[in-house]
């Protein structure tokens, strides 16, 4: 039977389980999936969790801490998920669709990055692309280049894929329609005028997001390899 407080009312059961770092963690995480940042607070955690404040604060520091250590943990996922690639062209691709997809995934994960980018998950991301671009033998003056431009193509992409998503959930449409709408104001357009334009139309409305990120992915590849040869 749950307790009673002193006005009557009656209080959750509190549990006798023994709480985790790591658990608290992976609720923070549900919380910001489903219901985002704004929702994420140590009261909704207690409440979850069936816990008190203290046996939170023992395992984090407040909700920066918790924010942080939550985007840490998607991007170790990532970087564990690369671990048995054939190679480094193959690595380099899986690891920056793993950012891709977990950003896709956890919207706020690249809100965070922006906010903090020396957070250690994000360095030893950016430590992987530079040995990845070694195995490849990209000459070393073009590597932080090269690294540069992958992860801010990468995070670029992803955070804006994200952000169009929560746009349009908040305009209650959704992304084939906006598309469509999309490319029927650009079948509208002078074609002298805007020829690459009007000729992209049926792509842009049947183009997928992924496949379009991967794209830009062996455009990089392939314009590494051509650094190799200089």
């Amino acid at each position: 039977m749950a307790k009673r407080a002193a006005n009557g009312s009656a209080q959750s059961p509190r549990r006798t389980d023994s709480l985790s770092r790591e658990l608290i963690i992976q609720t923070a995480i549900e919380i910001l999936d489903s219901d985002g940042e704004s929702a994420l607070t140590l009261r909704a955690l207690t409440v979850r969790l069936k816990t008190g404040y203290g046996a939170i604060y023992h395992h984090v520091a407040d909700k920066g801490d918790l924010l942080a250590a939550a985007t840490d943990d998607v991007i170790t996922r990532v970087l564990s998920g690369t671990a048995t690639a054939a190679g480094p062209r193959d690595t380099l691709r899986l690891l920056a669709q793993g950012l891709f997809d977990a950003i896709h995934t956890h919207p706020w994960v690249g809100a965070e990055l922006s906010r903090q980018p020396w957070r250690p998950a994000l360095l030893d991301f950016y430590e992987s692309i530079g040995r990845l671009l070694d195995a490849l033998a990209v000459p070393e003056r073009a590597r932080f280049d090269a690294a540069g431009t992958l992860l801010n193509y990468v995070l670029g992409v992803a955070v804006q894929n994200a952000a169009n998503a929560r746009h349009l959930i908040g305009r209650d449409a959704d992304r084939e329609a906006f598309l469509n709408t999309t490319a029927a104001r650009w079948a509208q357009l002078d074609p002298a005028r805007y020829p690459f334009v009007h000729a992209t139309v049926t792509q842009l409305r049947e183009h997928d997001d992924r496949e379009q990120f991967l794209a830009g992915i062996d455009i990089f590849l392939a314009g590494i390899a051509a650094l190799r040869q200089k």
